[in-house]
Order: C-alpha cells, then sequence, then structure tokens
C-alpha cells in the first residue's frame, strides 16, 4: 500500500479508537450509495475487518428519484458487493410520491426512509455512514443561516446512539484520493449538481468562497467544531 493509503487508514482507525465507535465482534452494517464517500467508506472496514472481528454487511437506498442512473447504482453496489464478499440489503423506494403525501421535502422524506430502513436492517448493531468533514462544515454554514445556537455549530456527530461516521475526520479530498490511489471505481449522481438542492448550493456557492478567505479551511473548521463539541458536551454536563 502506498502511503497515502496508509495514512488514510490510520485516520479512520485513530478516528474509530478516538471516538470508541466499534468493539470486538462487532456487526456493521454499512451504508452504500455508490458515490466515492460510502465506496471508500466499505473498503476501509473491509481493511479494519479482521483487527475488529467484525461481521459486515451493507445497505442501499434506491430513492425512486434517477430512474436508470438510479438502477446503474443499485447494480454497481450490487457488484461491489460481490467482489468484497459483503452481504446486501436493497430498499426500492418512490421518495417524490412519499414526499408528497406526507408534506416533507424530497430531503427530508428520503432521509426519514433511508434511516428507517438502515435501523430495521442493522437490528440494533452498528450502522456506518460515509459522512465527511465536508458534510460538517455544509451542516454548519446551514445551520448558521438559521441561526443556530452551539449545538448546530458542531457539525455532524461522529456518533449518535447506533450510527457511527469513521470519515467524520476525512475530507471529500482524502476519500478522492484515497480512491485514486486504490483503484476504486465509484458513481456520480447526477442531482449533485442541483443547486435547488440546499446542500448543493451551500457546496457550489458558499463553500469555495470560503476556501479563498482560507486555503486552510478544512484545518481551522476541524479546530472549530473539536471546541465546539467541548464546550456543548460541558453544558450539557
Amino acid at each position: 500500500m502506498k502511503n497515502l493509503t496508509i495514512d488514510m487508514i490510520d485516520k479512520v482507525r485513530d478516528t474509530i479508537k478516538t471516538q470508541k465507535m466499534l468493539s470486538d465482534g462487532d456487526f456493521v452494517l454499512a451504508a452504500v450509495s455508490g458515490g466515492a464517500d460510502s465506496v471508500s467508506l466499505l473498503r476501509l472496514l473491509c481493511i479494519l475487518k479482521d483487527e475488529y472481528s467484525l461481521t459486515l454487511a451493507a445497505a442501499h437506498i434506491n430513492h425512486g428519484i434517477r430512474g436508470d442512473e438510479a438502477l446503474r447504482d443499485e447494480n454497481f453496489v450490487k457488484e461491489l458487493c460481490m467482489d468484497y464478499g459483503v452481504p446486501l440489503y436493497i430498499c426500492h423506494a418512490n421518495v417524490p410520491f412519499e414526499s408528497k403525501k406526507t408534506g416533507e421535502s424530497e430531503e427530508e422524506c428520503g432521509r426519514r426512509i433511508r434511516y428507517e430502513f438502515l435501523s430495521e436492517k442493522a437490528q440494533g448493531g452498528k450502522i456506518a455512514t460515509a459522512h465527511t468533514l465536508n458534510d460538517s462544515l455544509e451542516t454548519i454554514v446551514f445551520n448558521l443561516s438559521r441561526g443556530s445556537g452551539l449545538k448546530g455549530l458542531c457539525g455532524i456527530p461522529p456518533i449518535r446512539n447506533n450510527i457511527i461516521r469513521p470519515l467524520s475526520n476525512c475530507t471529500r479530498e482524502d476519500v478522492e484520493e484515497f480512491c485514486k490511489n486504490e483503484g476504486l471505481s465509484f458513481m456520480t449522481d447526477s442531482t449533485n449538481i442541483d443547486d435547488e438542492y440546499r446542500r448543493n448550493f451551500i457546496r457550489h456557492n458558499i463553500i469555495p468562497r470560503l476556501n479563498n478567505l482560507n486555503p486552510s479551511l478544512y484545518s481551522a473548521v476541524s479546530r472549530m467544531i473539536a471546541q465546539n463539541r467541548r464546550d456543548e458536551n460541558f453544558l450539557e454536563t
């Protein structure tokens, strides 16, 4: 393995250890969309599987939004999991129909359906999602725009109940370098370019400007998140 791969494994291993995400013999259900983040997550869990004596499975949700492209992603994840020898659970949903019925936005509805399915299949085990430091920054900016208090400026928690996020200290650049280094293929979701989705608008229009202000943006954000979480935990205590 090249140094970049070793660095990524060490970073994820350190996050798992520091946050006490895993115990020997855990069952871990990885949420795999087929994108670079989730493909990296599954690969890293496979690398660390024997170290923690893990039982691994994967879950994929077809939200019923992107037609043939969604089917392409589903088939890609099926093949990926077959290659890794990882059991796969698939959920077929109709998020546009369901969101109209419930009055939720498609984003909210998709998230609810996703976590309901993951919880059902995990059966009390660990659920691993591929959220990165970039996702945390996008969440912070969105919460800031709504006038959030301290809790909303702590980013996406690395652990919440049985949900773990081993990539929470990795950037999307780390993930892309890891994929390149490991020769990992991944799918690109065409809705990621649609600025009608709030996260996309933040990702495409706000984060680049912040990065122009501070080229070390993610190091600064990581420090801020750590400080905010310490303060929030102290106040909660």
